[in-house]
């Protein structure tokens, strides 16, 4: 009689979120993963921030970044701290069950995320016109053959460690946009996803390099998709407070990687 009355209250209690999760050092099996997989990823853009450091030691290192790049990726700097401010107010309205103000700082950190998407693919799309390429890139119409393309050719390590450190934190951010917009809208933001995909995709000229990069929205969408369909369910404040290290992850790589990349890399 008491084996099948702790029988039935272990099948009763089941469902309950985290009634058997047994916490390590007081943090749960998603927070603990997520710690695991930023401590992984780390190691990326450590070998990538290594990389061109070891360059600029021992090669003649170029300084090509004029005053509107350091003002354009100062910009970009401040959408990224404001959006670290935003998602931890939307982990405080997730902590106290408040869902409407949790979407909206959500969707605030979001807006800084695409602010920082915008700029820096304006940023790139100006340096591949005055000539900063790699081998596959598509040769724009008009492009110039001024400095930067000197740097291109003279000093290659330069375009291929900035553009493949910057594009990698580029696609964290635009990951992590995704990641906070199913958090955010689940459902609702698949049709969202889609028509910013299109646009995108028909708006991009086919000599600009982000025209094919685009179709990693394309991507995005279908595993957003998966996930939402597969295992539907209202996000609660651990998630909130999972997605929220992913993002502040991806800031504080930016703050090695602004200093490094354009601030010790500015015309004098």
């Amino acid at each position: 009689m008491a084996d099948a009355t702790l029988q039935h209250t272990a099948t009763a209690g089941h469902g309950l979120a985290g009634e058997f999760e047994a916490p390590l050092f007081g943090a749960y099996s998603k927070k603990v993963g997520m710690w695991l997989f930023l401590a992984s990823d780390s190691l990326t853009f450590g070998a990538l921030l290594f990389a061109f450091s070891y360059n600029r030691i021992y090669t003649v290192w170029p300084t090509p970044f004029g005053k509107d790049s350091i003002i354009n990726a100062t910009v970009m700097t401040a959408c990224l701290l404001s959006s670290s401010l935003t998602m931890v107010m939307a982990v405080f309205a997730a902590q106290r069950n408040d869902r409407a103000w949790t979407r909206n700082w959500l969707l605030a950190t979001m807006a800084f995320g695409t602010a920082f998407i915008v700029l820096h693919g304006m940023e790139w799309t100006k340096l591949i016109h005055e000539g900063l390429t790699l081998p596959g890139f598509p040769k724009p119409a008009g492009q110039d053959a001024g400095e930067f393309a000197k740097i291109s050719t003279g000093v290659p390590q330069f375009a291929a460690t900035f553009f493949g450190l910057t594009a990698m934190h580029m696609l964290h951010v635009t990951i992590g946009v995704i990641y906070l917009g199913v958090v955010a809208l689940r459902k609702w933001f698949l049709p969202i996803l889609g028509v910013i995909w299109l646009g995108a995709t028909f708006l991009i000229p086919a000599d600009n390099v982000f025209h094919y990069a685009v179709h990693a929205l394309l991507l995005g969408l279908i595993v957003a998709a998966i996930i939402l369909f597969l295992k539907p369910k209202v996000y609660d404040a651990h998630d909130v407070e999972v997605c929220g290290l992913y993002w502040h992850f991806v800031d504080l790589v930016w703050m090695f990687i602004f200093p490094l990349v354009y601030l010790m890399s500015t015309k004098i």
